[in-house]
């Protein structure tokens, strides 16, 4: 154990050598040209992942492994999944997974000193818009009692699930499918995953209105909820404090009457994974997202440097993703970027997006003390209203929501 805590710190102490020098070209996403700064980040995460499976299993505590069942069908028609031409993306929407990057998002560990950890959460920010965060202080045992109650929910009986199933958007509590439009037919094409939404809050009972089945889902989830607020909150402070504003600037601009979203995906083994995506490439609509997903089965993938980059879980960790109103008030420091979840083969998985934003009335645009004359806004001033009606109106195409507030400056 204490080799393996040795071996972090030497590669860690190695790559923030590399990333002081101008050309740390893995750290920016050149990964041709540096075969060895590849080779040392690969060789961290292998290393985290040891230490920190070792580490749980010590604690007596698994790892966020979710059951792995075979009785899965579609809400939608209780059909078990097979690729069906329904299902196939047009040519120029299928994933292409013989060209993804093996470089890795951050992973950055909350127990390191403030001012570190705030470096390093900036950086990424500004770099990725994505990374991992570890010792989050959300029990591993009730990450993992997450991923088994969301398991178990779609793996109801069809005919349970069919109770939840709806197309409607304004129906709070659903199971559904996303799917992309063919532009030559005009024809929903339905991804290879199936949806379960719902809102959610840190503080106030939620559970009244969630299904009864499975029995566990409705208590695991309140807890959950409330240690996804207080890390939530936590993010936004340092994010704050990343672009040289007060603590509690970000979440001062958002806390009025904010959006609480729930999303649990479900990505059953596909016999094609190169014909089909999980979700489409997209990114977020909300402010900020807290991912929980199955562990030791890859599906994310980020877009960076024009590259899509594989997201290599790492057991106890959650994902934390950007959304396009942290892009907006950030007037473009920080990134909300594409990203898209692909199948495999084998293994099911899950995932759990707990999703953050502004309230419908709550006026977004970058904040005033990250503007001047060097840094002139990006983008317009909006009401979160006008920024969902232009989310909807976009449905069903690789959106392209927060490109269409933004000022085109002369000369």
């Amino acid at each position: 154990m204490q080799y393996l805590h040795s071996a972090v710190h030497s590669i860690e102490m190695l790559l923030n050598t590399f990333s002081t020098s101008p050309n740390h070209a893995c750290l920016r996403g050149q990964l041709a040209s540096s075969w060895s700064l590849c080779y040392l980040t690969d060789t961290l995460l292998v290393t985290q992942k040891r230490l920190y499976s070792t580490s749980f299993k010590q604690r007596g505590s698994s790892t966020c492994k979710a059951s792995n069942k075979s009785s899965f069908r579609w809400a939608k028609d209780a059909t078990s999944p097979m690729m069906v031409p329904g299902r196939i993306l047009p040519d120029d929407k299928k994933p292409m997974l013989s060209d993804v990057s093996h470089c890795h998002i951050p992973i950055l560990d909350m127990d390191e000193p403030i001012d570190r950890v705030i470096d390093k959460v900036a950086k990424a920010c500004e770099e990725y818009g994505f990374f991992q965060i570890i010792n989050h202080k959300v029990p591993q045992e009730l990450c993992q009692n997450m991923l088994t109650a969301v398991t178990d929910l779609f793996h109801l009986p069809p005919e349970d699930k069919a109770l939840l199933f709806s197309d409607d958007q304004a129906k709070d509590v659903r199971i559904c499918h996303h799917y992309r439009k063919d532009q030559a037919s005009q024809e929903k094409i339905a991804l290879w995953s199936e949806v379960f939404k719902h809102s959610w809050h840190p503080i106030d009972d939620f559970t009244h209105t969630l299904p009864r089945n499975p029995p566990q889902y409705r208590k695991v989830i309140a807890l959950y909820a409330k240690n996804i607020g207080g890390l939530m909150t936590l993010l936004l402070s340092l994010m704050s404090q990343g672009l040289g504003l007060e603590p509690n600037c970000l979440n001062d601009k958002i806390r009025g009457n904010p959006t609480y979203r729930v999303q649990a995906n479900y990505y059953p083994p596909c016999p094609n994974p190169e014909l089909t995506l999980g979700l489409g490439v997209h990114t977020d609509r909300d402010a900020l997202t807290v991912i929980l997903t199955t562990p030791e089965v890859q599906g994310l993938q980020v877009l960076k440097d024009e590259k899509w980059i594989a997201v290599d879980p790492v057991p106890g960790a959650l994902i934390v993703n950007l959304g396009d109103q942290l892009q907006v008030l950030s007037n473009g420091q920080y990134k909300s970027v594409l990203h898209r979840a692909i199948t495999n083969k084998t293994q099911n998985r899950v995932s759990l997006a707990m999703f953050y934003g502004p309230g419908k009335d709550t006026l977004i645009g970058p904040i005033e003390h990250l503007v001047n004359e060097k840094h002139p806004p990006r983008y317009r001033s909006y009401r979160f209203s006008e920024f969902l009606d232009e989310f909807r109106r976009q449905e069903g195409n690789r959106r392209r929501v927060k490109e269409a507030f933004e000022l085109h400056m002369n000369g």
